[in-house]
């Protein structure tokens, strides 16, 4: 005889369904018809059963087709119906046939509809066997049903099974669809799909695909979705100053005092005098060998120099020092073996300590030994000392982290600050054109207008037929500070498809002397004539030409608008808001402290040049960048920095991204940074003063899945300094004034984000050490707004989470209407009946609940700053071809085969989606037909009934109106009928313009 072991382990952070926030709950298995529970925990949301329920398989070959429920119920006291608190449904074809083949696996707890509250999830292990012999393994499925498509798994919410156990039958369940649940990685493979049938990648699923048809590179590519608490937040209690209150002791602590302290020996190698000749030609190449212990730091080598002056740092960290004496050598670089001049060696124990913000230590002449320790000729200019990673000298030391780094790469290594150049709005207003002189003046010009800014190029629309064109359209750019580039306009004669002849051309070249600036006044600058030439034309044919009194002009309007904000980031997750001029911005209202502490699990990403990951973490805030220095070949590097903001608004996000640095080792300059994380953190969600200390999750969405390169380690910190402020500034738009005086056209909006993304990224290049462009577009997310189903699906899901409220509070309606709970509805009756004795008491019973709601739920505030959600972004749960459409280029590089389905599919999606907007425009339609006569018989009984009704009320006081009105809905359900009631269905039988469509 076949058995089935399901093995009841635990669950985790279940939904509290009492009023002091616990439950008691117990698990139900069903299989086949046999149904086994196991004992309940009372008052235990994190329940531990550790049962064993075992079931019989009648027929082994059909366990494939069979079903696993587990249900998690609240067991109730006093005989009431349980409370649901999730489910989970396994499908046999992924049962393990042995124990040792079965693992414990977590299932996330669904829900039984699109509006429950439901969360947590359960540990099972489950397996089969067969008493005295093998199990016999199932025949292989040659009808197996494919899973439901992408676009189906959007409305499949509305078919899902609903687990409802009836009231007198609690044995009968009503199945209608329910999501799968398969577990991980066991010996039966599912079944292969094709191309066409694509499965959803439900929690905790593996799936498989065919690409045999669509052929991304990913083929039979296998998904695993990691455990939720994988992605999750690590709260962490470093030993840092601001948690131990050491504000008032160490100078270094107060200022860095959410970073830990790390010492370092720093030697200052400043220069050298009196050097012996060397070689016999009597010159000398010296350079300064510091070293201490298996790390080695060396200088530049100076040729033919016998006073060479370096001025050079370098830095030891002190957890690694391996002696106890410091050696500086002195050689002489030689085409072979590198001469010994002399050397200095300096006990540790003699190292004197120094804390900011105390003066540098002022070097000394140290007089050089040779191999036998004896005075020799020549002396070097040293300071030591031993200090922390506040000192001013620790962002351009050497650092013992990168001593296989060359000099010429050392820059990269680094920390740095930068600044993202200050953009403006350019206006060009493009009015009309006079005494235009095509070539051909036979026939009639076709001119239109291109304008040219750097990289950015614009044209206005086609007028026919006339000399003197008029267009009168206003074209928008990103210019920034120093405004290098010229303003080009061009007339263009359109002469055919794809030819066009320039009939003449204006070039501005600085932007601040013809442009004005407009601050926060929507009056527009006068426009200015200019002079058009042909740019054929050499300098002394157009010095002539200006000197004529004919020419062709055209009129132009230039303004530089610095009232606005110029959007460089997503407004979703904008860290500035803040106007281009400087007299119109705000005063600060705190100050942001961030604390790049460790990283932790990072990924090997070099493990193909024999080491491991140099990893450097980026910062933006503002218009300020900061990147800490790369720390080599370690997958648990440890930066200890901290930087400063200050804040101006509280709504806004700083966003610290994780790479691996391509540039260490003089890679070729086409290398890409890999990217390894990012983390996103809203001001607003963090309490004053509070300091916050977790791991991050380094989240990275590849078109092969959703990826974990490690976790980063944050400190964070805001602290308000002026709280009017702040609290005003809830209350003030979230732009500048200019932005609603003169709002931005919609269409010009993406664009304008897009160019001035490409312009921060350009000027970032262009530093020393150069914050690279991937980076860059990374931080600002440069692509987010270009299509991804994910990212749909993602956002339906959003939508029905928000609809899930409106639903509960619908149900509960319900509820007292039906006389669910009698205490209950008789509590509403009473309340409903005083209300309506005295509706001046409805008003403030509405602030009081909503005050004493707001006042109940500060106990369940969140305690974690917000992180990237891997569930929220449905990053878990994405198929290959999916991910491989939304890592596709634009416009696509993919096969024509490839583009067919895709299309097809999105074809089906937009169908689902036109039919939802279809339903909601006829819903709108019948509400307007109500008195617009399309129907006659429809429109006369309702004016009818709205006569009668106005008579009704007119004559009988409100008080009793409202009453009948209320008792009718809260009637007791044996006055119900099951049918709808008469006002739905006259509604729904009001004509709409649905049948007018083609």
């Amino acid at each position: 005889m076949s058995k089935l072991v399901v093995e009841v382990l635990d669950a985790g952070d279940l939904m509290p369904k009492y009023g002091n926030g616990s439950a008691s709950p117990f698990a139900e298995v069903d299989f086949d018809g046999q149904r086994q529970r196991t004992c309940t925990k009372p008052k235990d949301l994190n329940p531990q059963w550790n049962e064993q329920l075992v079931f019989n398989v009648a027929n082994p070959r059909d366990l494939q087709n069979k079903t696993i429920d587990v249900v998690v119920y609240d067991d109730r006291q006093g005989g009431h119906h349980p409370k649901f608190l999730g489910r989970v449904r396994i499908y046999g074809v992924s049962v393990p046939l042995s124990e040792s083949e079965a693992s414990v696996q977590r299932y996330p707890l669904d829900k039984r509809g699109i509006f429950s509250h439901i969360k947590g999830d359960i540990a099972l292990k489950i397996y089969a066997f067969q008493n005295g012999s093998g199990f016999v393994p199932p025949a292989p499925a040659s009808n197996f049903r494919a899973e439901e498509t992408p676009f189906q798994e959007m409305n499949r919410n509305d078919v899902r099974e609903d687990f409802r156990v009836d009231e007198k039958k609690k044995n009968k369940v009503k199945e209608k669809e329910v999501r799968t649940f398969h577990s991980i990685g066991h010996a039966a493979p599912p079944p292969v799909f094709q191309s066409s049938q694509w499965r959803e990648m439900a929690p905790a699923v593996e799936t498989r695909m065919d690409f045999a048809r669509a052929g991304p590179p990913q083929a039979a590519a296998v998904m695993h979705m990691q455990m939720p608490n994988e992605f999750g937040l690590v709260e962490t209690s470093p030993p840092l100053a601001a948690r131990l209150r050491y504000r008032g002791g160490d100078k270094t602590t107060s200022t860095y005092d959410l970073v830990e302290q790390m010492q370092y020996l720093y030697v200052s190698v400043v220069k050298a005098r009196d050097f012996p000749v060397m070689d016999l030609s009597g010159s000398l190449d010296p350079y300064v060998e510091v070293k201490l212990g298996n790390y080695k730091g060396v200088t530049k080598h100076l040729e033919k120099n016998r006073n060479p002056v370096w001025k050079q740092i370098f830095a030891f960290s002190k957890e690694r020092l391996q002696a106890n004496l410091l050696e500086v050598t002195v050689k002489d670089k030689d085409i072979g073996k590198d001469d010994f001049v002399g050397r200095v060696e300096i006990d540790l124990a003699e190292v004197p300590v120094r804390v900011p913000p105390d003066s540098p230590l002022a070097p000394q002449w140290y007089k050089l030994e040779d191999k036998k320790r004896e005075k020799t000729k020549g002396e070097i200019m040293l300071a030591v000392w031993i200090g922390t990673q506040a000192d001013e000298s620790f962002p351009e030391a050497w650092h013992s982290d990168a001593h296989n780094v060359s000099h010429s790469n050392l820059a990269n290594t680094r920390s740095k600050v930068y600044f993202s150049p200050k953009l403006y709005y350019l206006r060009i207003h493009v009015l009309q054109a006079q005494d235009l002189v095509p070539s051909d003046k036979g026939r009639a010009p076709e001119t239109f207008v291109t304008v040219n800014l750097g990289h950015q190029t614009k044209p206005t629309g086609v007028q026919t037929r006339t000399i003197n064109p008029i267009w009168n359209e206003e074209l928008m750019f990103v210019a920034a500070e120093p405004f290098e580039d010229m303003v080009i306009v061009t007339v263009h004669d359109r002469i055919g498809p794809g030819k066009d002849e320039i009939l003449g051309r204006v070039i501005i070249p600085s932007i601040r002397d013809f442009a004005v600036t407009r601050l926060d006044k929507p009056k527009l600058p006068d426009p200015r004539w200019y002079n058009l030439f042909k740019p054929s034309l050499a300098a002394e044919e157009e010095t002539e030409k200006k000197k004529e009194k004919f020419s062709s002009k055209i009129l132009l309007r230039l303004c530089l608008d610095a009232g606005y904000h110029v959007l460089d980031e997503s407004t979703h997750f904008s860290s500035d808001l803040q106007p281009s001029s400087k007299h119109l911005r705000k005063e600060s209202i705190g100050i942001l402290e961030l604390g790049i502490l460790s990283a932790r699990n990072l990924l090997p990403l070099k493990s193909k040049e024999g080491r491991t990951t140099d990893a450097y973490c980026v910062a933006k805030y503002g218009n300020k960048w900061v990147r800490t220095r790369t720390l080599l070949d370690t997958l648990a590097p440890r930066w200890n920095e901290q930087y400063t903001w200050e804040v101006h608004d509280p709504c806004t996000v700083i966003t610290v991204g994780v790479f691996d640095n391509a540039h260490t080792n003089g890679h070729k300059e086409d290398a890409r940074d890999q990217r390894i994380g990012k983390v996103r953190i809203r001001l607003s969600t963090l309490e004053t003063d509070r300091v916050y200390t977790h791991y991050y999750p380094l989240l990275v969405l590849t078109p092969f899945g959703l990826k974990k390169y490690g976790e980063l380690q944050l400190a964070l910190r805001f602290t308000c300094t002026a709280w009017v402020n702040m609290v005003t500034q809830y209350g003030k738009p979230l732009l500048p004034k200019m932005h609603y005086i003169q709002p931005i056209p919609v269409r010009h909006i993406d664009m304008l984000r897009f160019q001035a993304m490409q312009i921060v990224a350009a000027r970032l290049v262009r530093a020393e050490p150069p914050l690279r462009r991937e980076v860059v577009e990374y931080m600002l997310d440069v692509d987010y707004h270009m299509f991804s189903l994910r990212r749909s699906k993602a956002n339906f899901h959003r939508i029905m989470s928000l609809l899930s409220s409106i639903s509960h509070v619908c149900r509960w309606f319900h509820d007292i209407c039906n006389w669910r709970n009698p205490v209950t509805t008789c509590l509403v009756h009473v309340l409903f009946l005083i209300l309506v004795c005295y509706p001046e008491l409805i008003l403030p019973t509405i602030f009081l609940y909503l005050f004493v709601i707001g006042i109940w739920n500060y106990q369940f505030r969140p305690r974690h700053p917000p992180h990237m959600d891997a569930r929220l972004s449905q990053a878990d749960r994405t198929n290959p071809d999916e991910l491989d459409e939304e890592f596709d280029t634009f416009p696509t590089s993919k096969p024509s085969d490839i583009v067919r389905m895709r299309y097809d599919r999105l074809r089906a999606v937009a169908g689902r989606v036109q039919s939802v907007v279809g339903d909601l425009a006829t819903q709108g339609e019948r509400a307007q037909a109500i008195l617009s006569w399309r129907d006659p018989r429809a429109t006369a009984i309702f004016i009818i009934f709205s006569l009668i009704w106005a008579m009704f009320i007119y004559v009988t006081p409100l008080q009793v109106v409202a009453v009948l009105v209320g008792l009718y809905m809260l009637r007791h359900p044996r006055f119900r009928n099951k049918m709808p009631s008469v006002p739905v269905n006259f509604f729904k039988r009001l004509p709409a313009k649905s049948d007018m469509l083609l």
